[in-house]
């Protein structure tokens, strides 16, 4: 596993009153494939001008960015290196909460000379994190410790396959950290193979699996669905009518069980068709047709 993780080191150079000072960012990452592609989040990257990749070997070599997906917080990058050691990668749909995990990634960067290993525990999934003004979705929850620089590596099984990227961590809720699910990435990486670039349906809603509590407080029948908590203006679901507390309780007629479903479902239909939401809103239920448009 250690040969698969690397280090990311990111600079750019902001001006002071006329003075240029160099800015840096640290991070981890992992192979996932042998041709020199590398996975971590975007905003480990994003807006540096200069990326340097540190092999477990101890090399440094200058990286490219191939693409970057600011909503789930992916990026990936290009070294040019063959015969590399990618990382397996899991099934997150198949976490359970209370499952082991192995956070690994380098959080002082080679400080420590090399990557560092923390153990935990799933402690919940599909989780929605609130921060500087955007909303992550469907996250995998982690006691793991996760430390400066860990963000990006990979959150690891017992079998030794990567289930989620480390993305996040609170300073104030101790020992609680976040992981964007794997399969997450499988997506973004075949869309890369396919197209080049990573393409994404979209419509233009955040929202939250319905729980039981949720079902109560709206009068639901069952805990089923997504909460709609925001819409984005100008969007398709905006202009289709679409309104914060409207609740998702399927697709062209078929329900749906929360947020992978409704993902799911929109990347069955594909850019530029048509899907009918099923809504309940009021305590009646109606259907919108909404256009599926690539996410900005």
């Amino acid at each position: 596993m250690k040969d698969s993780v690397v280090s990311i080191t990111a600079v750019k150079i902001l001006d002071f009153l006329f003075i240029r000072e160099p800015v840096s960012g640290l991070g981890s990452g992992f192979i996932v494939d042998e041709r020199g592609i590398v996975v971590t989040n975007a905003h480990v990257v994003e807006g540096y001008e200069h990326i340097t990749v540190t092999l477990s070997s101890g090399e440094n070599v200058e990286a490219t960015i191939i693409d970057i997906d600011p909503h789930y917080d992916i990026a990936f990058l290009k070294i040019p290196r063959d015969n590399l050691k990618p990382l397996p990668l899991g099934d997150s749909d198949k976490l359970k909460v209370g499952q082991f995990v192995i956070a690994i990634g380098n959080p002082f960067g080679q400080v420590l000379g090399g990557p560092s290993l923390t153990f935990g525990v799933i402690s919940g999934l599909g989780r929605n994190l609130r921060t500087e003004g955007k909303i992550y979705e469907n996250l995998i929850q982690t006691d793991a410790p996760v430390n400066p620089g860990n963000s990006g590596g990979p959150l690891i099984d017992l079998e030794g396959k990567a289930i989620g990227i480390t993305t996040a961590m609170i300073p104030f809720a101790q020992g609680i950290g976040f992981a964007i699910p794997i399969n997450e990435v499988k997506y973004s990486l075949s869309q890369i193979e396919k197209y080049g670039r990573i393409l994404r349906p979209w419509i233009g809603i955040y929202g939250l699996d319905v729980n039981p509590v949720i079902a109560y407080q709206l009068g639901l029948p069952k805990p089923a669905g997504v909460l709609i908590i925001r819409v984005v203006p100008g969007s398709p679901a905006a202009r289709a009518g679409i309104r914060p507390g409207h609740v998702v309780i399927g697709t062209d007629g078929k329900e749906i069980q929360g947020i992978g479903d409704l993902v799911a479902r929109l990347r069955e239909k594909g850019i530029g068709q048509e899907i009918t939401l099923n809504l309940y809103a009021q305590g009646g239920i109606r259907n919108v047709r909404v256009r599926i448009e690539e996410a900005p």
